[in-house]
């Protein structure tokens, strides 16, 4: 009886050493190959460059696929369980990288039935780095990033969203990533907020920090990363000017803009009505968002309209009218803002917004509620959470300690410990 034979690609860069693992892995027996979705690959990776019926065409049609099925997880366990193989073969670099736990789990799983592991020792002379760079280079083109994020939007509950302020905090972003029930976890995409950038330029968040200045930002941040930009662009400005901005983002690749419903010098929301802040007319900022859809070009760019009602105390009412209005007007997301601990008001939003636009992207920056997990919010149909503060508000503490340690200390000595290496930092940022 023909051995079945099972093994787990993403064949997004297909090289020879992959060419390799498939040979070996048919001469085992009869092989199934399970191709990553999607999905799979936009958490623990990058979006893909090939979607999932491309990549499992291509492997299907390489001599020694018996079939092609879709791995649905990082994990193997239910693809395994469903086929029972005699034998999984995967390469042995996974020993010692990020996937080492899902190794655990096959071993284990395999057990269960007698299965065993066979690792093919690892293809030398194939530069993943090199094809991996070069796939960075062209997904940080224009065109590829800015429309990442509808393509995010498609693949994933949540679009988890953090902030940066500057070229290092994007590559945090951009590299940040944790194990975490036997899959990888890492961010989404980038908020640009106006009160991070101004706060990094020792500014107050009054709109002072102009659209030049906050161009340079997103330009120092697209050198260095590749995930989408989402832009908080404050109230939009005048109409003729948000028309004009618009254009600009859209062009150099950002992926969205949120703009507010308040008119008049900017206050930050979080102040609520401890400060005069104005609303503006449902119809002035319908005229707005009409205005900055007709001036784009593409179908890719997203204008997301932020509803200040809640924060301003005009009530759930005026909210949801406003919601409706801002999407008749063209408005390809919802915000909705809110400065209460508790996320009530928020969920009764979004459960009633959902009865009327069940497909409109709505988006929550949980500043203030943020006792709330995000399988939370994708219960009620949020589809992107924004973490809008939390690496400059945590990096500025971390800098003060370390001023204060040396004053005290009256030497550097005592922050080593909590400082990057130096050898690091001279090899965080790339040379070329």
């Amino acid at each position: 009886m023909t051995k079945k034979v099972y093994t787990a690609i993403s064949a997004d860069i297909l090289h020879h050493g992959h060419i390799n693992l498939i040979k070996k892995a048919s001469e085992y027996g009869d092989l199934t190959v399970g191709v990553l979705t999607d999905e799979v690959i936009a958490t623990y990776k990058r979006l893909p460059v090939l979607d999932y019926e491309e990549r499992s065409f291509i492997i299907q049609n390489i001599s020694g696929v018996k079939e092609v099925i879709p791995q649905r997880t990082l994990d193997y366990t239910e693809n395994l369980k469903a086929l029972k193989p005699d034998y999984v073969v995967h390469g042995d670099d996974w020993v010692n990288n990020d996937l080492k736990n899902t190794r655990t789990n096959v071993i284990e799983t395999l057990k269960e039935w007698g299965g065993e592991l066979i690792e093919i020792p690892y293809t030398h002379g194939v530069s993943v780095d090199k094809l991996n760079e070069a796939v960075k280079s062209a997904s940080s083109m224009p065109e590829v990033r800015r429309a990442k994020l509808k393509k995010l939007l498609n693949l994933k509950p949540i679009v988890k969203t953090m902030e940066a302020h500057n070229g290092l905090s994007a590559l945090v972003v951009e590299n940040a990533k944790i194990e975490k029930d036997d899959e990888i976890e890492s961010f989404d995409a980038m908020w640009l907020s106006s009160l991070t950038d101004s706060t990094a330029k020792g500014k107050p968040d009054i709109e002072l920090v102009d659209m030049t200045s906050r161009l340079r930002t997103i330009d120092e941040i697209m050198e260095v990363t590749t995930k989408p930009i989402i832009l908080d662009g404050d109230t939009g400005g005048e109409i003729e000017h948000f028309v004009f901005n618009v254009k600009t983002l859209e062009r150099i690749g950002v992926s969205a803009v949120i703009i507010e419903d308040k008119i008049g010098l900017k206050k930050n929301s979080l102040f609520g009505t401890e400060v005069e802040q104005t609303q503006d007319s449902i119809e002035h900022f319908s005229q707005k968002i009409s205005a900055g859809k007709k001036a784009l070009t593409t179908d890719d760019f997203m204008i997301i309209a932020r509803i200040e009602s809640l924060i301003l105390k005009q009530g759930m009412d005026d909210a949801l009218t406003r919601a409706k209005a801002f999407i008749d007007a063209g408005a390809d997301g919802i915000m909705i803002h809110s400065r209460e601990k508790e996320p009530d008001e928020i969920f009764e939003f979004c459960e009633k917004f959902r009865e009327f636009a069940p497909n409109v992207p709505l988006v929550v920056v949980p500043t203030s509620f943020n006792k709330v997990y995000e399988d939370e919010f994708a219960k009620r149909g949020v589809n992107i959470v924004i973490y809008a503060n939390q690496l400059i508000r945590s990096a500025y503490p971390a800098m003060m300690e370390t001023a204060k340690s040396i004053l005290k200390n009256n030497r550097c000595y005592e922050v080593d410990e909590a400082c990057l290496p130096i050898k690091e930092i001279l090899t965080l940022i790339p040379d070329e």
